[in-house]
């Protein structure tokens, strides 16, 4: 009898925890996720990191915050690229998943084939999968989005400054218009610095077709907008939970905003307001706040948005690069150089970060728990009830406690990998520790006046106390009893880390070698492979972009601009 009596309890109680999991992932369907990754965008660029500033660039993210939660203390798991973009959807650091720097133009392959994403998870576990945006991951054959995990894409293969458009935008060096055979324009060329594609138009891609190129970087918005809204009434209509994964082109030059709107009489604008960047910065909000509405209209209660960045700005930009806020870099600039993207400085890797999911996340919550990107892969696979394999190694972590219970417990260690300023590709150069950072190698990425800094390695190494020195000015004397415990600590994580990688037989090689033929083509009879969309596709565009204008101007009335 009272055998009996503790089987039927045991029952009774696994059947509770259960029935409490599945509540807590959205009772009992699958949770719908849209993750938006700008691109070089500062931790300074959201106007909730930095309140005292009174920007209004980003109204639509600090509504977002101000309805969920932000996250101060987030990393992206590279300073470039490719391989941030490779480990967020891996869960893995790039000497892990083979992706150590970026993937060019003419390269024939991408991410390796033996890397699992979460778009392939959640595919095979009946979500309806959609990218759009940019993906530099490898544009040919096996290597696209719909042969990784993705039902629909629609974007870009690598950035935007990686081929010709016909009004090339706000860039430095200026980009030549595709059109570059007239004597003047060739004049000019050989004025330019290095590192501007003339020959191959930007290519616009659909599924694995060129749908337009080179592609007007003026409605790219426009176009990404429908594309993401499409995808939420597609998945509702086929009553699929689904993943959308939005790579803005924003905020990476060329820059292409839209002509500032006139102001209203009662309304003065600063010099700032007619900024080319902040002009960006409000087309990129303005597009997440559509998709932001468009989700609160289909399915607001069982929606995770989830709002970062791939690196920090490009600080070789100028007046068109983000803004780190106070995460400056000091000790770097201080001997010439930037610090910010493709450097380990926290101007490189720590960005905007904020998480929405009505009766979920608390309203109006911050977070200074240490996160990566590589964190959204573990996290969403968890909330969605899906196991990743277990013949591989992960170094993401489950979120779902810093998420919905405001819990501030992160990664204990962090390592941020070089990935093109200094030292070896994928170098575990700097390692994080709760308030301490120490740096092996240190070096920089161009600065806006030119300067680029030395590689220098440093044993011991150079330990920042990032609560009281977050513009890494000063490191610790090491002579304290603060650095020998820290530094010893740190060290023999590091050891671990690098050992762990290299018995680890799931790591994978990425295979960067190039060819010509490899690059993006839809008519290599035509000047820069030029093709443009059919009327057809002109006209579905233009009553697409029409609805999403009334769309925005109706999400605006929300909001004070």
């Amino acid at each position: 009898m009272a055998k009996s009596f503790s089987v039927h309890l045991l029952v009774a109680t696994l059947q509770l925890l259960h029935t409490s999991s599945q509540h807590e992932a959205g009772d009992d369907k699958q949770p719908n996720f849209i993750i938006i990754l700008a691109d070089d965008i500062g931790w300074g660029d959201l106007d909730a990191n930095q309140p005292e500033k009174k920007a209004d660039n980003t109204p639509y993210l600090d509504l977002m915050a101000e309805q969920g939660l932000r996250l101060t203390d987030f990393h992206s798991p590279a300073s470039t690229c490719s391989p941030s973009r490779a480990a967020i959807l891996t869960g893995r650091y790039g000497l892990r998943n083979g992706v150590t720097h970026n993937f060019a133009v003419n390269s024939v392959a991408g991410l390796p084939l033996s890397e699992v994403t979460l778009a392939e998870l959640l595919q095979k576990s009946g979500y309806y999968t959609a990218m759009v945006g940019k993906w530099h991951l490898g544009h040919n054959g096996p290597y696209s989005p719909t042969n990784r995990g993705f039902d629909y894409y629609l974007g870009i293969p690598y950035s935007n400054d990686m081929g010709c458009t016909d009004t090339p935008g706000y860039n430095l060096p200026r980009c030549l218009p595709c059109d570059s055979s007239s004597p003047q324009a060739l004049r000019v060329k050989r004025r330019l610095d290095k590192g501007c594609y003339t020959k191959v138009g930007l290519p616009l891609m659909e599924n694995s077709s060129i749908v337009e190129q080179p592609l007007n970087l003026w409605t790219l918005s426009q176009q990404y907008t429908s594309a993401a809204t499409r995808v939420i009434h597609n998945a509702r209509q086929r009553g699929q939970p689904y993943l959308l994964y939005v790579a803005l082109a924003h905020m990476h030059v060329p820059l292409a905003p839209p002509p500032p709107p006139p102001p209203p009489d009662a309304v003065v604008l600063t010099a700032a307001d007619h900024t080319v960047y902040s002009s960006s910065l409000r087309e990129m909000d303005s597009l997440i706040g559509a998709v932001k509405k468009v989700s609160d209209d289909t399915d607001q209660n069982n929606t995770l948005i989830w709002f970062t960045g791939d690196n920090g700005p490009w600080e070789q930009k100028c007046q068109y690069a983000g803004s780190v806020g106070p995460f400056v870099g000091k000790w770097q600039t201080s001997r010439g150089g930037g610090s910010a993207k493709r450097t380990t400085w926290e101007g490189g890797h720590r960005v905007p970060t904020v998480a929405y999911w009505p009766g979920k996340i608390s309203a109006n919550s911050t977070n200074s728990a240490l996160l990566s990107g590589m964190d959204i892969f573990t996290t969403l696979l968890s909330l969605a009830g899906v196991t990743p394999p277990a013949d591989r190694r992960y170094d993401g972590m489950d979120a779902t406690d810093v998420l919905l219970h405001g819990k501030q417990t992160g990664h204990e260690f962090l390592f941020h990998p070089n990935s093109g300023a200094a030292g070896r590709f994928g170098d575990l150069q700097t390692v994080r520790r709760g308030k301490h950072k120490a740096f092996y190698i240190t070096g920089a990425a161009e600065s806006c006046g030119g300067g680029t800094g030395g590689q220098q390695l440093h044993n011991p190494p150079l330990i920042f106390d990032l609560e009281q020195d977050g513009a890494e000015e000063t490191p610790l004397d090491i002579r304290t009893p603060e650095y020998q415990a820290v530094a010893e600590k740190i060290d023999q994580r590091r050891e671990e880390l690098l050992w762990d990688i290299a018995t680890d037989r799931s790591v994978s090689s990425a295979d960067y070698s190039t060819d010509k033929s490899a690059a993006p083509c839809c008519d290599s009879r035509q000047p820069v492979c030029r093709c443009q969309p059919t009327s057809r596709q002109v006209g579905a565009l233009h009553h697409l972009c029409l609805h999403v204008r009334e769309e925005l101007r109706r999400s605006q009335m929300g909001v004070n601009l």
